[in-house]
């Protein structure tokens, strides 16, 4: 209830844990179905936080009200059937030993019971040291795993650490390592809080400065009231610093040594035990006087120090002590009407005893010839054998056991602590952690009941570096955590549609990335369509080359017998007619939806019948027979070895799936077209070497005029083709294929149908002689 080094102050918020002593020694003492004719009395003594004034308790307790004797105990003190103290392990442990030492030097022959209320704690646990020492605290098994949700749920992954150097301290922060390891979150730094008083300076200078400049915002702080006394005792200017902190359990946050010191912990998350209120403390409290109990002398003095009032005042600036003034009208950081953990700890530590007791006088009271004294006399050893199996619901309705094997996890309300410009300062349930409970509903929180603290209205960024959006991958660091990291995009073909992606992955094959590649979308289905427009325009352009050349054949035809037609061997002109005719028809095959069928014939048509049509100019019929066998026979292997067939092409265009031809063989195919481009070779040649030959309708120039367009069209076929993609590569093909054909359509016929048709007077056989 005091706090400091040299000079003991009040701290007046602890007093609380003495007055719910008082409550329940008095409720025990008003029921008379629990110890009837018997009243339970109390000394009460005052550790002051502090290893040096425990002692000096302690050894007050055991010596009486005299001197401090060590190694020796009053006598009549051994009427007190157990201890109740140590709000910390570090003062519970202190006690311990000192009470052991002196019965064991003392030889008196008695145990002493000693029930602690402070934090849980392993060590004490071990009956080989304590083998009298109880603790009745919840435990805090699970503490660590809703604190992890907490960080969880708001996203937070940067975390630092702080927690007392013991061992309470170090099981807390493996714990709480572990369960990070499984939640993604990364350490940002280990503080431990020194336990011992006269390090006080040192954490002023140390590790307060590195925990307030560290770069991260959230800091979970592990410990209790006492040890925690040294933040309050560094508070450095650069302690201004806002730091969102997440309290466990047993450091209450409101407690400040000034009023006017501020507050560095407004929007503090705090997690306090879960439980349920002991009916008639608050009403308990607000009639609490030292009026009322004038025997009390530490009541008085704790009245006089928090109202800061004298009874008997020496000068006119002290002020009387109202007798009307209640304990409700104090300041949160001074009083606390709510009762907090350690005070239900000791109100369940004063029925346990008593429960024990009971049951010790209930089996003596069996015996009727047994005398007053003898009834009242009992043994410690004998309290010892009772306590341990104590178990009773007390008023709250909890059930409460001694044996620390059978008691509980822990149960946490979430407080969210305030601090306002005038002073004020208030609690805020925010949200609670059952351990106990189903999945989904152990850990509950209100976000919007949160107020986070002086610098933004925002859930604070808790976190290294910031989230990747979808489109991106988190790229590591080198030396640094693995919740630092930098951000790189998606390589192209690849996506990642969640945040903090570790990699991104491809799309199937007939999807693409969208733009920010942060999700697939299927690929749209292109080929050279005879309903748009490119298809509708070269579809019409071979059936109208094919139908022109109908109409010159059908010309030629009807005037088979005139001199001209004769003059040009009518066989082969018909021949290379009809197989232009072909040659424009064969285009259709490329547009619309390849098919199997479609990509059979679409190559092996075209190089049959444009060898046919570029042979018929290099020779006479032998020479095209021969030539149209010899590209059959080939086209025969290639269709029989390696055939065309109709695939579906998906990285050629981005975002399209193009369905196309594949030549099967590109062997075959470029020596169709070699061969080809072979046969128009030789008959440009023949027809540039005899071009200057005396000839007929300067046949020879039109030959050579004709195959020169149908090798230009050729040759700028092959790198188009090559660079084109999709559509447009089956557009070029189309093209080249209507221009070889039109060239020769335009440079030998067209002359030959202007004469026929417009020049008749020409078309004679002495107009041939004459030339």
């Amino acid at each position: 209830m005091f706090y400091g080094t040299c000079s003991y102050r009040w701290l007046h918020k602890n007093y609380q844990q003495a007055l719910a002593l008082m409550f329940a020694i008095e409720a025990v003492n008003r029921d008379p179905n629990l110890l009837p004719n018997i009243s339970l009395g109390y000394h009460l003594y005052n550790t002051y936080h502090s290893d040096e004034r425990t002692l000096e308790s302690s050894l007050q307790w055991l010596s009486g009200q005299g001197q401090f004797i060590p190694n020796y105990s009053y006598r009549q003190q051994g009427k007190s059937v157990a201890v109740i103290g140590g709000a910390t392990s570090a003062l519970s442990i202190q006690m311990n030993w000192n009470y052991l030492d002196s019965h064991h030097q003392t030889n008196l022959g008695f145990f002493l019971i000693q029930i602690s209320y402070g934090p849980f704690d392993s060590i004490l646990y071990d009956k080989v040291q304590f083998p009298f020492l109880y603790q009745m605290s919840p435990k805090d098994s699970s503490l660590h795993q809703g604190v992890v949700l907490l960080i969880a749920y708001f996203e937070w992954n940067w975390i630092g650490l702080v927690a007392t150097d013991d061992m309470r301290g170090e099981e807390f922060l493996w714990k709480m390592r572990g369960e990070m390891i499984k939640n993604d979150v990364c350490v940002s730094f280990i503080e431990k809080i020194p336990v011992s008083e006269r390090r006080h300076m040192e954490s002023h200078e140390n590790f307060m400065p590195r925990i307030m400049t560290s770069s991260t915002k959230v800091i979970v702080i592990h410990g209790d009231t006492d040890s925690l006394m040294i933040l309050r005792y560094s508070q450095v200017p650069i302690f201004t610093i806002w730091k969102l902190w997440i309290a466990t359990s047993h450091w209450d946050v409101t407690v400040r040594l000034h009023y006017d010191e501020g507050c560095p912990f407004h929007g503090t998350l705090t997690f306090s035990y879960l439980t349920n209120e002991i009916p008639g403390f608050k009403t308990f409290l607000k009639t609490v006087t030292p009026l009322k109990y004038p025997d009390d002398i530490l009541l008085r003095g704790f009245w006089l120090s928090v109202f800061k009032c004298s009874d008997q005042p020496e000068n006119q600036e002290q002020v009387i002590c109202s007798p009307n003034t209640s304990l409700e009208t104090l300041p949160l950081c001074s009083f606390d009407m709510t009762m907090s953990g350690l005070s239900y700890t000791i109100y369940n530590n004063v029925y346990a005893v008593a429960w024990a007791l009971h049951e010790i006088f209930l089996g003596k009271s069996e015996k009727r010839s047994m005398k007053d004294e003898e009834y009242l006399a009992f043994h410690s050893w004998q309290l010892h054998s009772f306590l341990k199996n104590t178990q009773f619901n007390n008023s709250a309705g909890d059930q409460v056991f001694v044996d620390e094997k059978r008691s509980s996890d822990a149960q946490y309300v979430i407080m969210n602590y305030l601090f306002f410009p005038n002073g004020t300062e208030a609690l805020v349930k925010v949200g609670q952690f059952i351990p106990s409970a189903p999945f989904g509903q152990d850990f509950t929180i209100r976000e919007d009941a949160i107020v986070w603290g002086w610098w933004d209205s925002k859930v604070p960024c808790g976190v290294c570096s910031e989230s990747c959006i979808p489109g991106f991958r988190k790229t590591p660091l080198e030396g640094e955590a693995t919740c630092c990291f930098d951000c790189s995009p998606c390589l192209e073909g690849e996506i990642s549609s969640q945040k903090n992606a570790e990699c991104c992955t491809k799309c199937p094959e007939d999807e693409y990335p969208n733009k920010q590649r942060d999700r697939c979308l299927p690929k749209v289905v292109t080929f050279l369509n005879r309903k748009e427009p490119l298809g509708l325009a070269l579809a019409l352009m071979a059936v109208s080359f094919s139908l022109l050349t109908a109409l010159v054949l059908g010309v030629f035809v009807k005037f088979q017998d005139t001199p001209i037609v004769k003059a040009n061997n009518r066989t082969l002109s018909y021949t290379l007619l009809i197989s232009l005719i072909f040659c424009f028809l064969c285009s259709l095959l490329f547009i619309g939806h390849p098919t199997p069928a479609t990509c059979l014939l679409q190559q092996t048509v075209f190089a049959v019948v444009f060898t046919v049509a570029v042979s018929s100019i290099l020779a006479k019929t032998l020479i095209v027979v021969l030539a149209f066998r010899i590209q059959v026979n080939f086209c025969g292997i290639w269709l029989g070895t390696s055939p065309p067939f109709p695939e579906a092409d998906t990285h050629s265009e981005y975002g399209h799936i193009i369905i196309r031809c594949n030549e099967g063989s590109a062997f075959a195919f470029y020596s169709v077209l070699g061969y080809m481009a072979l046969l128009a070779l030789g008959s440009f040649t023949v027809a540039f070497l005899a071009r200057n030959l005396p000839d007929t309708f300067n046949e020879a120039k039109f030959i050579t005029f004709s195959m020169l367009v149908f090798c230009s069209a050729s040759t700028s076929f092959l790198p188009t083709y090559q660079s084109s993609k999709g559509k447009a590569m089956v557009a070029v093909e189309i093209f080249s294929i209507l221009a070889s054909s039109a060239g020769l359509l335009g440079c030998i016929f067209i002359p030959k149908c202007y004469i026929i048709l417009l020049k008749p007077d020409r078309n004679t056989q002495e107009q041939i002689k004459n030339k």
